[in-house]
């Protein structure tokens, strides 16, 4: 499927059997997609000034959220992979198709799909505003509602760093966000923004894997917009995510991927920062907890009451909005987040639609999620960890692999004691 991706000229100009993305608008119109629109009405409004480079890649990853959102996966071959091709209008398409190979390589990974890149002038990214505010800030976290950010952004500023947090609101998450970040360090300075991805046709791909990227990719833009980088010093934009679930080794075979988020797998990470570099964006990507499990990172935070009276309202649950905005208590992040606040030794208040999984039924201990986590534990106690980890730690980019290795084998026994606890078998 191919997106011609840029201001609405470009989007309107597809060629038959493309489909126009319209980049940084209004309402994209009838036969149109589009993205961005309220995200930069909303950095324009807080008198933010990202760099160009900045928006060039805001435009690559909202055009692929849409891409993600339009192609069905039901309709390609195998009812999983898709070939997406996307034109985006850059400020420099030379620059930007020099680093087309880890880029797609990047998406390619993080959705499952096989991406192909070309980028071509003609942008028209929003102006600068006459009066800037440029953030005294050392550094940018992005800050989801769930509890990883929460405590990342906690430790952070009890390490006595100055963070401008950024949200990519989702319905059932904003309130929680501006909490978060009202709450932290005595507040900090805090922009929620909303990629708006619109299909060009009712309906929307269910998967959508790649809008994580959009994610990063405000990260990028709020951090280009801080006295820090203006002065000419790099930023590190902290994306927060324990080791375990980075990681995401598929539980059984028959999980190998299809399932599972990748967003802060060193490997994803690693092409975009290979990226960042390239194009000449000081931004440096750091997950400060790839070798700590959740209940480790709960355990250690540094301000536990604060934490405390904030945990039960952060989110982990997959399919949240799916339950009214409750935790389901069944899949796999919620099973992780139970296990953390197992290890943590706090009762965990929140509200689980399937609190008690030792229930002999298809709804509790013999759901797929359930039955592959006692699955994996029953794998790395016949055969081992390293057998149950396999090809997962195969990535160049990952530098620490003992380090991670062990890592792993904590998180299994933090999901085995909550196994055991349930009285699933």
């Amino acid at each position: 499927m191919r997106f011609e991706c840029g201001p609405r000229a470009v989007a309107e100009s597809a060629a038959d059997g493309a489909v126009g993305i319209c980049l940084f608008d209004g309402a994209p119109g009838a036969g149109l997609a589009g993205a961005g629109g309220a995200a930069s009405a909303r950095i324009r409004s807080r008198k933010l000034a990202p760099a160009t480079l900045a928006w060039d890649f805001a435009s690559l990853a909202l055009a692929a959220v849409v891409a993600d959102t339009t192609a069905y996966r039901s309709s390609s071959p195998d009812g999983w992979t898709r070939e997406l091709e996307l034109n985006v209008a850059v400020s420099d398409p030379e620059l930007w198709n020099s680093v087309t190979q880890p880029l797609t390589g990047a998406l390619n990974f993080l959705t499952t799909d096989r991406w192909s890149l070309h980028f071509t002038g003609g942008a028209q990214h929003p102006s600068t505003p006459a009066k800037v505010h440029r953030p005294d800030a050392d550094a940018v976290t992005l800050l989801s509602g769930g509890l990883d950010s929460l405590i990342g952004a906690i430790d952070l500023t009890a390490g006595g760093q100055s963070l401008l947090a950024v949200s990519q609101t989702v319905r059932g998450d904003r309130s929680t966000q501006s909490k978060f970040a009202a709450s932290i360090g005595g507040g900090v300075e805090h922009l929620a923004l909303n990629h708006n991805a619109t299909p060009h046709r009712p309906g929307k791909e269910t998967s959508q894997r790649a809008r994580s990227l959009a994610f990063i990719a405000f990260g990028i833009l709020a951090a280009s917009s801080t006295a820090r980088y203006y002065a000419g010093k790099d930023v590190t934009l902290y994306l927060c995510e324990n080791g375990f679930i980075a990681i995401n080794p598929p539980l059984t075979p028959a999980r190998l991927g299809s399932l599972s988020t990748r967003t802060a797998h060193p490997q994803f990470l690693g092409a975009i920062q290979e990226v960042l570099q390239a194009v000449g964006l000081e931004v440096v990507i750091e997950n400060p907890f790839r070798e700590h499990t959740k209940g480790e990172m709960l355990r250690d935070c540094s301000d536990q009451p604060l934490l405390s009276s904030l945990a039960g309202e952060s989110t982990s649950c997959g399919r949240f909005q799916r339950f009214g905005y409750r935790h389901c208590g069944r899949c796999v992040p919620c099973q992780v987040r139970r296990a953390a606040f197992l290890k943590w030794g706090t009762p965990d208040s929140t509200d689980y639609v399937y609190s008690d999984l030792g229930r002999r039924d298809e709804d509790h201990a013999a759901f797929d999620d359930v039955r592959s986590v006692a699955m994996a534990r029953a794998s790395v106690d016949a055969d081992g960890i390293d057998r149950w980890i396999g090809p997962s730690l195969s990535s160049p980019y990952i530098e620490d692999r003992e380090a991670i290795r062990a890592m792993l084998g904590r998180g299994v026994d933090e999901l085995a004691a909550l196994h055991r606890h349930l009285g699933v078998s």
